[in-house]
């Protein structure tokens, strides 16, 4: 009881926290307006375009210039952004999906899902360490974010991975760089007809939602065949997101080396001892659950949705101003490599395996 009246208490911020809170605030919100702002000038040509995009490079861009002058005063409260207010954004995505969702699209978009997700992340990884030598850290994000649900994925995984911000931000960029290429790429394909003798119209929406990073990116790539593809995309897509818990879990269990008192090799339930369960991830899922079961009215869920976006555009901002662009310089192309060579595996990759699973 004491444990989770701690946990609890943290979640609440404290006085040193306001300053940098409100800072993040603001310019979330500002984000957020620009945005919906920009699709509206532009009559919806700019597609795809997220408020964590612009949050995390509008920060990147304060965090590198006048940042610094203030960092001293506000560091605490957008390092709690970054912390808290993450877990808080990755508990609230649970009212953005039902069970019933989940059914509509049956066991094929399940099974997509966790074949695309675990061959994408060992790839990722098999790569990233032992051919283009990028650090581990850098390359269990960039994984994460190809495998699950982009952005939202990196920064879930950073509390267990624990990941300098210019990593964390450099796998961010992977995500944001290949998903718009992607969203692009997938319809045009499949108005050339490249696409269609293998997968049918609603395939097509399953390996939308199984293969592109983030779930902005899948709305518009789903939605350019039709609006029944579209829905097929995204509830696809939020599947792969509900696999955010059991993939947190299995990723502290594998990062916790143990302890042993006569330095032998840790058992397997010395490390199961110490794993750190991700308790906000599966959060989400309880709160998915509850979500299909109650009778939540539609005033409050879209209440809900839109407190779980002005989170997480937080969460990116906060991102944004600890982030030092002459750490992302030192890192290199390499990301840039993996990330690249991850995109064009989803591609072929991910189509290979959703034409064997439609075949079944």
């Amino acid at each position: 009881m004491k444990a989770f009246t701690q946990a609890f208490a943290s979640y609440i911020p404290r006085g040193r926290h306001i300053a940098g809170l409100i800072v993040v605030l603001v310019g979330s919100l500002f984000c957020l307006w620009l945005n919906s702002s920009l699709q509206a000038w532009t009559n919806g040509r700019i597609v795809g375009l997220s408020s964590l995009t612009l949050a995390i490079l509008i920060g990147m861009i304060l965090g590198n210039t006048v940042y610094g002058h203030a960092a001293e005063r506000l560091d605490a409260g957008v390092c709690f952004a970054k912390g808290q207010i993450l877990r808080l954004a990755i508990m609230f995505y649970g009212f953005k999906l039902t069970l019933t969702q989940v059914a509509s699209v049956g066991i094929p978009a399940v099974m997509s899902d966790a074949l695309v997700l675990t061959s994408t992340f060992f790839l990722t990884y098999w790569l990233g360490t032992r051919w283009l030598k990028v650090d581990k850290q850098t390359t269990i994000l960039i994984g994460s974010g190809a495998s699950i649900c982009g952005a939202a994925a990196v920064i879930a995984a950073d509390p267990i991975v624990k990941a300098e911000a210019h990593k964390v931000t450099i796998a961010v960029a992977t995500v944001v760089v290949f998903g718009t290429i992607a969203m692009i790429l997938y319809p045009f394909l499949y108005h050339l007809g490249w696409l269609q003798p293998w997968l049918s119209a609603q395939d097509y929406g399953v390996y939308t939602g199984s293969t592109i990073h983030e779930v902005a990116q899948v709305v518009v790539a789903g939605n350019a065949v039709s609006a029944d593809v579209g829905d097929t995309a995204v509830v696809t897509k939020m599947i792969r997101v509900m696999m955010l818990a059991p993939f947190l879990l299995v990723l502290s269990f594998a990062l916790t080396k143990g302890s042993s008192e006569n330095g032998e090799k840790p058992s397997f339930m010395n490390r199961v001892q110490q794993v750190k369960v991700p308790w906000f991830a599966f959060i989400f899922i309880l709160i998915v659950v509850l979500h299909t079961l109650l009778n939540i009215s539609a005033g409050f869920e879209q209440a809900m949705v839109m407190v779980d976006d002005i989170l997480l555009t937080m969460a990116m901002f906060a991102l944004g101003l600890t982030t030092h662009l002459s750490a992302i310089k030192q890192a290199g192309v390499r990301p840039l490599i993996l990330g690249a060579i991850m995109f064009a595996w989803l591609i072929v990759g991910g189509g290979l395996i959703n034409i064997g699973i439609s075949f079944i």
